[in-house]
């Protein structure tokens, strides 16, 4: 029988609303059925107004993340302008397909407010780029798929979409092992951070 490595486990989401974006992401890490950490940060601020939040290999998001900072910060003192959220979602693109041959082992979704509006991007491992009204990635992805299939609608406001991605991911905690020990939460609305903070969950 063939080896196979442990994927660490996770739910990570983002959600589009009239007023806002939320994205938010359970804590634990695990690598098959041992827990690594309770308190794991997999969601992150890349500018005022656009964030990113993974799930995977953590040492993969982190450098990701590294590195999309840096080319986002060099587009902005050389355009003299913030980059949309597309342009940042690109970046993330390019960097994922420049090392498909040695890939980061993260889905992405990539989430904020721009000139055009609120937009919500998902990337896989290799780079490709879907925006939709909200995304779910990881192992517990289909428990909080089903409840935003259920509940979501157009036009929801910064609260229901916040209370909606915290609903989403209880009920992922509550199924799948791979997630748990608490939920990190980046609201972002037109003028830039509303919401940065971490919910305890018994």
């Amino acid at each position: 029988m063939a080896f196979q490595y442990p994927y660490p486990g996770a739910t990570t989401l983002g959600i589009k609303g009239k007023d806002a974006i939320v994205l938010a992401s359970e804590k634990r890490l695990t690598y098959g059925y041992f827990v690594m950490s309770k308190n794991v940060r997999k969601v992150f601020q890349i500018t005022p107004k656009v964030g990113a939040a993974c799930a995977g290999f953590v040492s993969d998001m982190q450098n990701l993340i590294r590195d999309v900072r840096f080319l986002v910060n060099l587009y902005t003192i050389e355009e003299r302008r913030q980059p949309s959220v597309r342009v940042i979602a690109k970046v993330v693109s390019n960097l994922l397909f420049g090392n498909r041959y040695f890939p980061y082992l993260t889905e992405t979704i990539v989430g904020g407010f721009d000139d055009t509006g609120p937009h919500v991007i998902v990337l896989d491992a290799m780079g490709s780029m879907i925006e939709d009204d909200f995304a779910v990635v990881g192992t517990g992805a289909e428990i909080a798929a089903g409840v935003l299939e259920g509940e979501y609608r157009q036009g929801m406001s910064s609260s229901e979409i916040y209370e909606l991605a915290t609903k989403a991911l209880r009920a992922s905690m509550a199924r799948d092992s791979g997630s748990g020990n608490g939920i990190d939460v980046l609201l972002i609305g037109p003028n830039g951070v509303i919401r940065d903070e971490t919910i305890a969950v018994s």
